[in-house]
């Protein structure tokens, strides 16, 4: 099936949605915590988190316009600095999914989808306690994206806990032990499954692909 630029403009809308939401593959699925001034816990799916950075350690996502509807997360991370990401597990999907709902501000996603706070390491955002791979984030700076009138909300790690008994000892997490999931377009999520695992690539060490 074939869509040009003006076949996607003069789609529908939902549809134009699930197709662009899709397109790009699977992507990480994380729920972001956060709490208020006023001691409001906030708790939200998001599929945009990247890596930009090892040294410090970087992470960013994307924060979608707020004309419309009032961004919780990036109000609470602008209120005090910090927030936590999250991963989700094939145990506690739905409850997920449904933090996309627009709660009001006074509204705990935690306690109204079925989570359970936690504070670790006095840290000033709230982790998932059903999660077994999450981080404490410090909130560095937002980026305008003015082409998409979108900001990329860059974090950096200060505090990461990673099962045992999913890390080697070189640092390679293997995300099909901890039941992780992905997301596909707006509410499609994918089990992970550990397929292959290869050497740092070198051109002095390529297979010969064409035997």
């Amino acid at each position: 099936m074939y869509f040009s630029k003006q076949d996607l403009a003069e789609a529908e809308k939902i549809k134009r949605l699930n197709i662009i939401n899709s397109v790009s593959g699977i992507k990480p699925a994380n729920l972001i915590g956060t709490k208020s001034n006023n001691g409001i816990n906030n708790l939200a799916i998001f599929s945009s988190i990247v890596h930009l950075g090892s040294n410090p350690a970087h992470l960013a996502f994307v924060m979608r316009p707020s004309e419309e509807v009032r961004r919780h997360t990036y109000e609470n991370i602008l209120e005090n600095g910090f927030f936590t990401i999250n991963h989700i597990h094939t145990n506690f999907i739905e409850q997920a999914h449904y933090t996309s709902a627009k709660f009001g501000a006074d509204i705990s996603e935690f306690e109204t989808c079925g989570f359970n706070e936690e504070y670790l390491m006095d840290f000033n955002a709230p982790f998932v306690k059903e999660s077994t791979l999450k981080m404490a984030m410090k909130h560095v700076e937002s980026i305008p994206i003015k082409s998409t009138n979108t900001l990329l909300v860059v974090g950096e790690v200060q505090h990461l806990f990673i099962p045992d008994h999913a890390m080697d000892e070189q640092g390679q997490i293997n995300l099909s032990l901890i039941d992780d999931v992905g997301i596909s377009g707006l509410n499609s999520y994918y089990k992970l499954q550990k397929l292959a695992e290869f050497p740092y690539a070198r051109v002095s060490e390529l297979p010969d692909f064409k035997e």
